[in-house]
C-alpha cells in the first residue's frame, strides 16, 4: 500500500511541475541598485523560488522582461535545446532568445536584483508591475504596462473569439 502512495506522490510531483499557475498583478518599486522586493503573495505561490531562484530574460513580443521560476525555465530550455542547430534560423532564434538571460535569486530580505542591461532593455523606471502570465511573470515599467493593457473591448472580444473559439472547435472534433 505504501508503495502505491509513494508512487502517486512521485507522479503528482512530476505532474505538478507542468501545472504551475501564477496569479496576480503587483505594483512594486525598483531601487537605485536595481533591487525589487518580491511580493509575499507570489512567494506563497512559488515556494521553490525562495531556494531555487529565477531566470530573467527579455520578452519576445513586448518591451518587458520575463521572470521564470527555475523549474519552468528548465522546461522552456528543453524545448529550446531540442531545436536542430544545423538550421541557421534555429541558431539565430536561440541566440536572440537567450540574449541577456540571467539567473536571479531572492536575498535574505526577499528582494531580487534586476540586471542593469535588462532594466535598460525594458525601459524600467522606478515604478514597475509584476504581472502573472500563467507560468511566468512579466516585469513592466508601470506606464508601459498601463498602455499594454489598454484595449478596445470590441477588438478584444474579436481576438478572444479568434484565439479561444478555435480551441473549442478543436476539442469538439
Amino acid at each position: 500500500m505504501w508503495e502505491k502512495v509513494v508512487s502517486y506522490l512521485y507522479i503528482y510531483s512530476i505532474i505538478s511541475k507542468f501545472l504551475m499557475e501564477i496569479i496576480g498583478t503587483y505594483e512594486c518599486k525598483v531601487d537605485v541598485k536595481g533591487r525589487v522586493m518580491f511580493p509575499s503573495q507570489l512567494k506563497a505561490q512559488i515556494p521553490s523560488a525562495i531556494s531555487d531562484g529565477f531566470v530573467i530574460k527579455r520578452s519576445i513580443f513586448m518591451k518587458c522582461l520575463e521572470l521564470y521560476p527555475k523549474e519552468e525555465w528548465q522546461l522552456e530550455s528543453k524545448r529550446i535545446n531540442s531545436l536542430n542547430r544545423f538550421k541557421k534560423k534555429n541558431v539565430d532564434f536561440i541566440r536572440k532568445f537567450m540574449a541577456g538571460v540571467k539567473s536571479v535569486e531572492l536575498d535574505n530580505a526577499g528582494r531580487f536584483l534586476m540586471p542593469k542591461d535588462l532594466i535598460k532593455y525594458g525601459a524600467i523606471s522606478k515604478e514597475l508591475v509584476l504581472a502573472s502570465v500563467v507560468n511566468k511573470i512579466e516585469i513592466w515599467d508601470r506606464a508601459e504596462y498601463e498602455k499594454a493593457i489598454d484595449y478596445d473591448p470590441d477588438e478584444f472580444a474579436d481576438l478572444a473569439e479568434e484565439v479561444m473559439g478555435e480551441n473549442e472547435t478543436e476539442q469538439d472534433d
